[in-house]
């Protein structure tokens, strides 16, 4: 599926990428912005790519955590993003267990296209930007630029050949960089690190 729109989206994934990553967070006390995460998201935005997250939040499915506490922790999240002058312009959560068989778990497209929609963003000139296999695979299902970020589990998986990026930055502020370049005139032919 792909928006008729011309918006490019920056499709962030949550916890390791902006925020560190704690296992199953179940309080907005534990939310912590990743060094370079808010310098990232505002040099994407002023390239004009529109940053969101998406995010695969099983806690609330296996009831560890109910959608009022997701909520608080996303509330502490902006505040968070607000103070060092950043925002993201959506949150798209898969609330479900991978047992669960719906159709929004990254990799599968359902967040990523709720947010083309919402934006009216064409897929397959966004980027999908994330430490995990599975935020490369929705970049592929969707047509968009996949960046893994060495941040949270992706230096893991970037050694372990998991996943085959078209790009890897070492954190989103780098991420962000490198986007810049790829928009420059000619950035099409930037090499794979």
């Amino acid at each position: 599926m792909r928006s008729g729109g011309n918006a490019r989206l920056a499709l962030c994934d949550r916890d390791g990428t902006i925020m560190v990553d704690r296992g199953y967070l179940a309080s907005p006390d534990g939310v912590e912005l990743l060094p370079g995460a808010a310098e990232g998201l505002r040099h994407l935005a002023r390239l004009g790519l529109v940053p969101v997250v998406v995010t695969n939040q099983s806690a609330v499915g296996r009831g560890w955590l109910d959608g009022a506490g997701l909520e608080a922790i996303h509330e502490r999240f902006r505040q968070l993003l607000a103070e060092a002058g950043t925002a993201v312009a959506g949150i798209y959560v898969c609330p479900h267990r991978p047992e669960d068989g719906c159709a929004c778990r990254k990799p599968l497209p359902e967040l990523a296209e709720r947010a083309a929609c919402d934006f009216e963003a064409d897929l397959s000139r966004s980027f999908v930007i994330g430490d995990k296999a599975s935020d490369v695979e929705l970049a592929r299902r969707v047509g968009a630029t996949a960046i893994l970020v060495r941040t949270g589990c992706g230096a893991e998986v970037e050694a372990g050949g998991e996943a085959q990026p078209d790009y890897v930055a070492d954190d989103l502020a780098a991420a962000a960089r490198l986007v810049e370049r790829l928009l420059a005139p000619g950035g099409a032919e930037f090499p794979l690190p």
